[in-house]
Parts: C-alpha cells; sequence; structure tokens
C-alpha cells in the first residue's frame, strides 16, 4: 500500500490534485483498504456456508454423496463424514459389484449407496468395468442369484402365472428371440431351485454378473482386489457371507489351464469326496470358517475402505467404557462446567497451530458425536507418542463450556487399547 500510494499521489500532482484534497482521498483508500478485502472474503465465504447449510439441512443425502464423491477436501475424513450423515437421519447401503457405481450415488429409497471408489487398491479401471458389466449369459429363466444355477430343468416357477410361458414342451418349442425382445420373456415371478432349495422372486433387471467367475472373467480383477472386495462384503449379492466370499475368492482366482479344468469336471462329477485307503478328504466348495462377528466386520470395512457403515466402533466398547464412568460426547452438552470428565474417542483431526503458543486440539469421535480436547503444551511433550500415534484416546480432564463451545482440558491421556480399528486421522502440525 505504501508504494501503491507514492504512485497514486505522483499520478494526482500531475492532475493537479494536492494538498487537502489529495490527502481525503488518500485516507479513503487506505481506510477501505483495511476492511475491504476481509469484508469481500466474509461475504464469499458466508454466501457459501449458508448455501451449505441449506442444502444439509433440506438435502442432506445429496449433500454428504458430493462430499464423499469429491475427496480429499476439506477438513474431515470421510468416515466422519457418513457418522455425521448417520446421526442426522442419512441412510447408507454398502459397496456391492452389482449396484454400486464408480461414485456415490442416491438409490431410489432416498438412501446413499458408497461407490466403488471407495475399495482400497481398487484400480479405477477396474472398478469401471465392473459398473459397465452385463452378464453374457442370456437366460430364458432367470439364473438362481444363491447358487447360479441356470439349468431349467432345476429352476421352477411357484405362482400360478401364466404356466403355458414358463416351459417349452414336444409342441411348443422354446421361445424365439423375437418372442422375447416383445416383453413376453417369462422372467417376473416366484421361482424355486431345486439345486439348491432357494426360492426367490426375480425381475426383469438382470445382474451384472451371474457368478463370481463370471465377475472376475469380465473385469480382469486381480486377485488382491477381489480379496478386498470379498473381505468388505462386496460379494455378498452372490450368495455368501463375507468368510465364505473369501473362501470362494481363493478358489476363483487359481490358475487356470487344461489341469485345473481337469481337476474340476472330476470334483464336479463325483460326490466332491475322495476315498484314500484311511482317510475320506472332502473336496466341496463350502466354506469351513465361521462368519465375521461384528467387530471383525467393523476392522474389515476400515481397512478395505477407511470407513463403514455400519455401527460406530465406540458403539461397541459402550457397556464397558459405561461402568468405567465414560461419557458420550453428546453427554458433556449437558454436564457442569468445571467438572472433572471422562470421555472416549477415535481421533479424526490433531491441531497445532503455531499461533496457540505449543498447545494441541483434538478431536475425538465416538457413536454420538465429537467431542474437544485442550492439551497444554507440558502434557503434549509428555505424553507425546501416545497422543500422536494412537488411534484411539481416553481423555480425563476438565470440562469447560464457554460461549456456548465445549471443551475438555486434557490432565491424563491414555491410548484406548482392544478397539482394533486402524484410522489414520487429520493431522494439521
Amino acid at each position: 500500500m505504501k508504494q501503491v500510494e507514492v504512485q497514486l499521489r505522483e499520478g494526482m500532482a500531475r492532475q493537479g490534485i494536492t494538498g487537502t484534497a489529495a490527502e481525503q482521498i488518500v485516507a479513503s483508500i487506505t481506510s477501505f483498504a483495511l476492511y475491504g478485502f476481509p469484508e469481500s472474503h466474509a461475504a464469499s465465504f458466508a454466501l457459501l456456508a449458508y448455501a451449505s447449510a441449506y442444502l444439509k439441512v433440506h438435502y442432506p443425502a445429496a449433500f454428504y454423496t458430493a462430499l464423499l464423491n469429491n475427496q480429499p477436501m476439506g477438513f474431515y475424513h470421510p468416515s466422519t463424514l457418513v457418522k455425521d450423515a448417520q446421526r442426522r437421519g442419512v441412510r447408507f447401503h454398502p459397496i456391492d459389484v452389482q449396484l454400486s457405481d464408480w461414485d456415490c450415488t442416491i438409490e431410489e429409497d432416498g438412501a446413499v449407496r458408497l461407490g466403488l471408489r471407495y475399495v482400497s487398491g481398487l484400480r479405477e479401471e477396474a472398478g469401471r468395468r465392473i459398473v459397465s458389466g452385463k452378464s453374457t449369459i442370456e437366460h430364458v429363466f432367470p439364473v438362481c442369484p444363491k447358487c447360479g444355477c441356470d439349468d431349467r430343468s432345476m429352476i421352477e416357477r411357484v405362482d400360478a402365472v401364466q404356466p403355458s410361458l414358463l416351459r417349452p414342451s414336444p409342441d411348443r418349442p422354446e421361445p424365439s428371440r423375437a418372442t422375447l425382445s416383445m416383453g413376453q420373456e417369462p422372467v417376473e415371478g416366484r421361482w424355486f431351485c431345486n439345486n439348491c432349495s432357494h426360492d426367490w422372486t426375480a425381475g426383469n433387471n438382470r445382474p451384472r454378473f451371474v457368478t463370481m467367475d463370471e465377475l472376475v472373467r469380465r473385469t480382469g480383477l486381480r486377485r488382491d482386489e477381489l480379496v478386498t472386495l470379498a473381505d468388505i462384503g462386496a460379494l455378498n449379492s452372490f450368495g455368501y457371507d463375507r468368510r465364505s466370499a473369501l473362501w470362494q475368492a481363493e478358489r476363483v482366482v487359481r490358475p487356470a489351464g487344461e489341469l485345473f479344468e481337469e481337476v474340476s469336471s472330476l470334483d464336479e462329477a463325483s460326490d466332491s469326496v475322495l476315498e484314500t485307503s484311511d482317510v475320506r478328504l472332502e473336496t466341496s466348495d463350502t466354506c469351513p470358517l465361521k462368519p465375521m462377528t461384528e467387530a471383525e466386520r467393523l476392522v474389515a470395512d476400515y481397512a478395505g475402505t477407511g470407513l463403514t457403515v455400519g455401527r460406530h466402533p465406540m458403539a461397541l466398547r459402550r457397556p464397558e467404557l459405561a461402568t468405567r464412568g465414560v461419557l458420550r460426547a453428546s453427554d458433556l452438552r449437558s454436564a457442569r462446567h468445571g467438572r472433572r470428565v471422562r470421555v472416549a474417542g477415535m481421533v479424526i483431526t490433531r491441531q497445532r497451530p503455531g499461533t496457540a503458543k505449543g498447545f494441541v486440539f483434538l478431536t475425538l469421535e465416538d457413536e454420538t458425536g465429537i467431542s474437544n480436547i485442550i492439551v497444554r503444551p507440558d502434557l503434549f511433550a509428555r505424553d507425546r507418542l501416545v497422543i500422536v500415534e494412537e488411534p484411539f484416546l481416553m481423555i480425563e480432564g476438565i470440562l469447560q463450556s464457554q460461549d456456548g463451545v465445549i471443551s475438555v482440558r486434557a490432565e491424563i491421556v491414555t491410548g484406548l487399547k482392544g478397539a482394533g480399528v486402524d484410522f489414520d486421522a487429520h493431522d494439521f502440525y
């Protein structure tokens, strides 16, 4: 501004503007410079804040979907966005290779379907191939969604709608392609599979992939990608739980070749039992492993996607924490100022502003919301490794409630063991 003032005075002097008039002009411009720039920025950010708040209140599903599709950005981790949305009534559906797009989408029931973009290690080109995948098998009759059987002698209709259209007979051959293209394909209705005793309601919308083998064949998924999809439950629509899907994934990605094809044929022809002199070996594809527990699913979700649409990890620990007098984040609002409290949660942000004289600010998240923690410089120096490295913390300190802002001034910081979830907070140092 000093350089601009020199140029301004020189220019005004050339135009004959001097004395009091020149001083008033310089004073007016200098005064505006003191607030004009911050004011314009304040107005711009206020407009963004107002528009964002309006969308968040009136169109929450679209608002959070847009945020999730534009990561990485902003202050909060996608996991925190999902949990904040769920606390505000937004429903989420998990990643599913049959239904998910690359980006997160809003489905007809108003819920947000997580996109394949959140599968750790999944190549975008492979994800795009999954999204564009269409079953190459054209069936006159629906395919069993549980075992993938497409043998019409094994699948029968169990309702009475147009039974004459269901099966070909000697005097009525299989419907022609022309007939099927006219919308008379007998797919909709209630069906029963004699192969696996599964019954279901079928519609005209075909799945992207009938079997896991077809999924791998058409998309070129690598073994690690398929295993991650199985681990996070994205293959459950094939009729498996997560561990069974992992078991099947190993079968699907085994080496191909004439020798393995012959072995597979022999397995199918037999009763899946090989007899030796002393041992009978089962060769069935049935998974012998127990399904994952809820805690194991949470660990798999965070490892495979960085988030979960299931319960918050802290919800699983709440009964134990309650017996130890640990408050929830939502309980802090009604607690008395100056009271000694205990809180615990997943560390979602760590901040150490250069202007804060060495103070560190933590944000902990539990199943009810977030709590703000203030750490003194001496406490940070003493427990630095715990504060920086532990993904879950328990804080004991003094509750502060000032001007509507609630925080806890930490006095004791300990790591919360047993959570099992590996989570990377957003750190701002």
